[in-house]
């Protein structure tokens, strides 16, 4: 029986997700785009896996030059969160971002950045499963009080702890 793709967003919907911002660099400059599937794979070797869609151009761009970015979005990043999500082409006209260890842009402001190379890309129906070896990670200053920007059922939201 198939899968209608209208429930399956919807139940899928009701399972809370942090917003990344996936960035990397070519020779033609910086690209990023807004992710939403992204997870931690294994800690020995430090893997990560984010899932893009397979005719992204943008993907296609970060999977040539082989490595990319998981930039994590605050709570008060929503504003990124929107301009890596649109067609813009060049996303980067107003950010002063800094890079790591990959040569990926580094978005100011995130609240944790982790720096990969490409490790492998698995088919996953109409998106790719890219799992990244981490070279470099990082969290904001402790003190920051900010916690991340999540999506739950077809809007953003906030963490709160009970």
């Amino acid at each position: 029986m198939p899968i209608d793709p209208s429930e399956y967003r919807r139940v899928l919907g009701h399972f809370p997700t942090g917003v990344t911002v996936v960035t990397g660099a070519d020779d033609e400059g910086a690209v990023g785009m807004t992710i939403g599937s992204f997870a931690s794979v294994s800690l020995d070797p430090p893997l990560v896996m984010f899932c893009p869609t397979h005719d992204s151009t943008t993907w296609q761009r970060i999977k040539e030059a082989g490595t990319f970015c998981v930039n994590v979005l605050g709570d008060d990043q929503l504003d990124l969160c929107g301009l890596f999500a649109g067609k813009d082409e060049d996303k980067f006209a107003e950010i002063e971002w800094t890079t790591e260890h990959t040569g990926a842009p580094v978005l100011p402001g995130s609240i944790a950045w982790i720096d990969c190379d490409i490790h492998a890309v698995h088919d996953g129906g109409d998106h790719a499963i890219v799992v990244g070896l981490v070279k470099a990670l990082r969290t904001v200053d402790e003190l920051d009080s900010r916690g991340p920007l999540l999506f739950f059922q077809g809007g953003f939201g906030q963490f709160g702890t009970l």
